[in-house]
C-alpha cells in the first residue's frame, strides 16, 4: 500500500465532515456453490447464511467502519430480520436513530456466490419501498448538517430524487450510485446530482458504447458523452482493472488492488462508502477513487457485504 494511501485511511476517522446515506437495507440470505447455476438448473450448495446487506446499509458501514460520522434514512419492517439488520448497522457504528419502521417485511436478497467469488442476486424490495419522499423531506434539517449524501436506485426514485434536491438545495455533495441500473435517470435527478458512480456494463449502456471490450473504450469520447448527459464529474469502475475517474474535463486511471477474492457481494458498495467517507475527509476524487481501491479490494477476500468490511487499521494491516 502507497504511504500516501495509508496516511489517507489513517486520518479519515478525524473527517471534518459527516455522511448521510438514503438507501437500503436488505437482510441477504447467501449461499456458496462450486459455481453459479444455469437457467433451469439446479445446484448442490454450501449452508445458508442470513448476512446484513441492502446497497443504503452497506455504505454507510462502510464509510462508519472508516471512522467517519454516518447517519442512514431508510426504513425496516415489523420482522425479526429488522432487529438483525439494525444491530450490525449499530455494530459498524451508523446512527440508526431516524430509521422509520413500517408494518410488513424488511427487504431481502438471494445471493448465490460461486467458487471464484462470482455472484448472482435477487432483490426483494420489502420495507424500503415505504420510504417516502415526504419521509426524506422530513429530515431536510439532518441532511443540511452533513457534507456528503449517498444515493442509490433501490429506495422509490421520488424518494431519491427528493434526497438529492433537498441535499443540492443545501449545499451537500450528492453521490449518486445508478444501481439496480437505470438507463434513462430522471433530469430532476441528474440536476441535483454532483458525482455519478457507474460499473462498466452500466456506463456501455447509459452512454450507448459497446459493451463488449471496456479497453476499447474511447476515455475522453466517454468525458465528452458524460458531460452531455449532465455529469462533470463521475467514477467508472472495471472491477479488476480499477477504475476511472473523471473530471473537469480529464480522466485518471485508478489501478486495481489485486488479492484472492472469495467473494465480490458489496465490494461496489464497499468502494462507494469508502468514496463517501474520503470526500467528506476533504480528499479529492480521484484520492477519495485510490482510497477505495484498497478497501474494496480488503472486502473481497471474506464473505458477504457488510460481513466483510474492515476498519482502518485491519487494511492498512492487511495490505502491508
Amino acid at each position: 500500500m502507497p504511504e500516501p494511501v495509508r496516511d489517507r485511511l489513517n486520518v479519515l476517522k478525524k473527517a471534518p465532515g459527516s455522511v448521510i446515506v438514503v438507501g437500503s437495507m436488505n437482510a441477504d440470505y447467501t449461499v456458496t456453490a462450486k459455481r453459479l447455476p444455469k437457467p433451469g438448473e439446479t445446484v448442490n450448495g454450501g449452508p445458508m447464511k442470513v448476512l446484513p446487506g441492502g446497497k443504503g446499509a452497506n455504505q454507510a458501514s462502510a464509510a462508519a467502519k472508516l471512522g467517519v460520522s454516518v447517519r442512514l434514512l431508510g426504513a425496516v419492517g415489523d420482522d425479526a430480520n429488522a432487529d438483525f439488520l439494525l444491530s450490525k448497522l449499530d455494530e459498524a457504528g451508523v446512527d440508526t436513530a431516524d430509521i422509520l419502521h413500517v408494518e410488513g417485511p424488511s427487504g431481502t436478497t438471494l445471493i448465490t456466490v460461486s467458487a471464484e467469488g462470482e455472484n448472482t442476486i435477487v432483490y426483494s424490495p420489502g420495507s424500503n419501498a415505504k420510504a417516502s419522499a415526504g419521509y426524506v423531506q422530513s429530515h431536510r434539517a439532518t441532511i443540511a448538517e452533513c457534507a456528503v449524501l449517498g444515493l442509490c436506485l433501490e429506495s422509490p426514485i421520488s424518494t431519491v430524487i427528493a434526497a438529492a434536491q433537498t441535499a443540492h438545495d443545501a449545499g451537500v455533495t450528492v453521490l449518486l450510485n445508478d444501481s439496480p441500473f437505470m438507463d434513462e435517470l430522471p433530469h430532476e435527478l441528474v440536476e441535483a446530482t454532483d458525482i455519478l458512480l457507474v460499473n462498466q456494463h452500466e456506463v456501455a449502456q447509459l452512454l450507448g458504447l459497446p459493451d463488449d471490450d471496456v479497453a476499447e473504450f474511447d476515455w475522453y469520447e466517454v468525458v465528452s458523452r458524460f458531460t452531455d448527459y449532465g455529469f462533470d464529474r463521475a467514477i467508472v469502475t472495471l472491477g479488476a482493472s480499477g477504475s476511472i475517474v473523471i473530471e473537469d474535463g480529464r480522466w485518471h486511471r485508478v489501478s486495481a488492488v489485486q488479492v484472492n477474492a472469495v467473494d465480490t457481494t458489496g465490494c461496489g458498495d464497499s468502494f462507494m462508502g469508502t468514496v463517501l467517507a474520503s470526500l467528506a475527509a476533504g480528499y479529492t476524487l480521484l484520492q477519495s477513487a485510490q482510497i477505495g481501491s484498497y478497501v474494496s479490494a480488503y472486502a473481497a477476500t471474506k464473505l458477504g457485504a457488510q460481513s466483510a468490511y474492515g476498519t482502518a487499521e485491519e487494511v492498512i494491516s492487511y495490505f502491508s
